[in-house]
């Protein structure tokens, strides 16, 4: 029972995790791709934002389908817990509930990660994990890495607000024409109507 549901914990995050990676690298499943995902990289302040995107990619790609094959674990739930340590950092001003546009489904994804990295990957798995040494490297590497993008961010200059198009270049609507009085040669009537009081 504990190896089968390994396998399905790993099966689903790893796919989706693979998934986002290509949407963000290749604009498959609807993805923005790499020039899309890059811009938006260095809007927040992750640059240059090229090389940003292609790096987050690669590790949700990668990371994805290690973790659903898994093979050499723990580097796959590590890629991870990295990549979504950063994407929780930018979503961090909208609170914690995706609902708002927060870091809910990052938070989820880590921690899901992480309960993989330490239950390590049961029995229906492609390869052995990592020996010893190379996954503390591993997880040391990947502190690392995280944690200088995330100060990065951080750090960086404020968001570039959205272009918007000069006031000049939008006409300002028509009046509506109004139809001119009749000429008259004498003053207006002024003589009661039936039912009004002089």
């Amino acid at each position: 029972m504990r190896n089968a549901a390994l396998l399905a914990s790993r099966l689903v995050l790893g796919s989706y995790l693979a998934v986002h990676g290509a949407q963000k690298l290749f604009g498959a499943f609807g993805g923005g791709g790499l020039d899309r995902t890059a811009a938006g990289f260095h809007r927040i302040g992750l640059r240059p934002g090229r090389q940003m995107a292609a790096a987050a990619g690669i590790s949700e790609l990668g990371g994805g389908l290690l973790t659903a094959a898994g093979i050499a674990d723990p580097a796959g739930p590590l890629a991870i817990m990295g990549t979504m340590t950063v994407a929780a950092t930018t979503h961090r001003a909208k609170g914690p509930l995706s609902a708002k546009g927060g870091f809910e489904l990052p938070l989820t994804n880590f921690a899901a990660a992480a309960a993989l990295a330490a239950a390590g990957p049961g029995r229906y798995r492609l390869s052995p994990g990592l020996p010893r040494p190379l996954a503390a490297g591993a997880i040391a590497g990947g502190a690392l890495l995280a944690g200088g993008l995330v100060a990065r961010m951080l750090t960086a200059e404020p968001p570039e607000p959205p272009a918007t198009p000069a006031a000049a270049a939008t006409p300002a609507p028509a009046a509506a024409a109004t139809p001119a009085a009749p000429a008259s040669a004498g003053p207006p009537d002024t003589a009661p109507r039936e039912g009004q009081s002089a």
